[in-house]
């Protein structure tokens, strides 16, 4: 086998991202395979064919399990609601389809096992499945793992990370698919939160054994939606819904290993567009990121001189650094597109050596119980295990 046959379900602002990293990861890398974009999958009919004739696919559909039984596809690309991943994602690898599922992985836990269990019997028969946790591939973490896994932080003591966004501030922008809880499962706590909560697992290589959260929905009823398009909408005149999922989250956390972690995750930190930031000290040294400066990472080596250390801005633009070999020159930065590129290239790669891509669906089962014990801890006001 030369080709990779895609065929993608779902096709608003997650399906855009995907669609552009299918297109551009075999003109940028050298791939094993080629991914080839053969259908996309939406509910409407009219809206899809635009969709695929848009971005680049070959066929249209309204009936992603028609999909499950067509030898020239091989990947089921999964950007719909989280109401939805379960279903999809199963269905896929029974019937011997490899999958790529967006974050995050499900709207419970209950869901995310039964995903889980089914990408474990297909990897069996050579069938992989990964979770869409797509900052991991930012050059600027790919090197925060790499310090921290040369000991250059020592033992880590505090983990700070926030995910600030400003949306939905605005108290008459309409509902949305992510302010309901049937479709989304909770609000900026998974959304958003779910990136951090990866992201810092990611780079310190440790779990979350234990956290206690607070959620807050600021706003409970927002003008219903005429119109959407991406996170944004129209509001539709003198008719109103329930907002059921929570607008921020904040949460204390203790990692396996001891470190202490901090969590925040907002729509309502107004001005603040995308800022994922994340900042890690160690007994040696500290690390530093901010997704709205991307191309960036600040690290303190504590070990230097005190008279002339600081903090130092690395331009994670090198070569040498996590994918950027295959991109532009030094200092011509990338964008948030290209991570997409990278999470593509990754899963491509682990297909075609026979390996499980990260992060595994175990990896979202992980996550998706760090979500569930913030919302318990909520609820009870109390520490809950993970």
């Amino acid at each position: 086998m030369t080709e990779l046959g895609i065929a993608m379900v779902g096709h608003a602002f997650m399906g855009a991202a995907h669609s552009q990293a299918w297109r551009v990861a075999p003109r940028f890398f050298d791939l094993p395979l080629r991914p080839v974009m053969s259908v996309l999958c939406g509910r409407d009919a009219d809206r899809t064919q635009a969709a695929a004739d848009r971005l680049g696919w070959a066929e249209a559909s309204t009936d992603w399990k028609s999909v499950l039984d067509r030898d020239d596809v091989h990947v089921v690309d999964i950007c719909t609601p989280g109401d939805t991943h379960a279903e999809i994602a199963i269905a896929a690898l029974d019937a011997g389809k490899h999958v790529l599922c967006e974050k995050p992985m499900a709207n419970s836990v209950a869901e995310a096992e039964a995903m889980s269990e089914a990408a474990s019997r297909a990897a069996e028969r050579g069938v992989r499945a990964m979770v869409g946790f797509t900052y991991r591939r930012v050059p600027a973490l790919g090197l925060a793992r790499d310090l921290v896994a040369k000991g250059r932080l020592g033992r880590i003591h505090h983990v700070r990370a926030q995910y600030l966004q400003d949306w939905i501030v605005d108290p008459e922008s309409p509902l949305s698919w992510r302010l309901d809880k049937e479709k989304a499962g909770s609000g900026a706590l998974g959304d958003i939160g779910a990136h951090i909560v990866d992201a810092t697992q990611f780079i310190l290589g440790d779990p979350i054994s234990e956290v206690m959260g607070t959620l807050v929905t600021f706003v409970p009823e927002r003008p219903l939606a005429s119109k959407h398009s991406g996170l944004s909408g129209t509001a539709a005149t003198g008719q109103t819904g329930p907002v059921t999922v929570d607008d921020a989250a904040l949460f204390l956390a203790r990692f396996g290993s001891g470190a202490l972690g901090s969590f925040e995750a907002t729509r309502f930190a107004n001005g603040r567009k995308n800022a994922l930031r994340i900042e890690i000290n160690g007994s040696k040294g500290s690390i530093a990121f901010d997704f709205e400066d991307m191309n960036v990472l600040q690290f303190f080596d504590g070990t230097e001189d005190p008279s002339v250390a600081g903090f130092r801005r690395i331009m994670v633009t090198e070569p040498s650094h996590p994918y950027v070999g295959a991109w532009w020159p030094a200092g011509h930065g990338l964008g948030y597109e290209h991570a997409f590129t990278h999470q593509a290239v990754d899963f491509v790669q682990a297909v075609a050596s026979g390996v499980d891509p990260a992060p595994t669906f175990a990896d979202g089962l992980l996550v998706q119980r760090v979500l569930a014990a913030v919302e318990d801890s909520a609820s009870s006001r109390t520490w809950q295990q993970v």
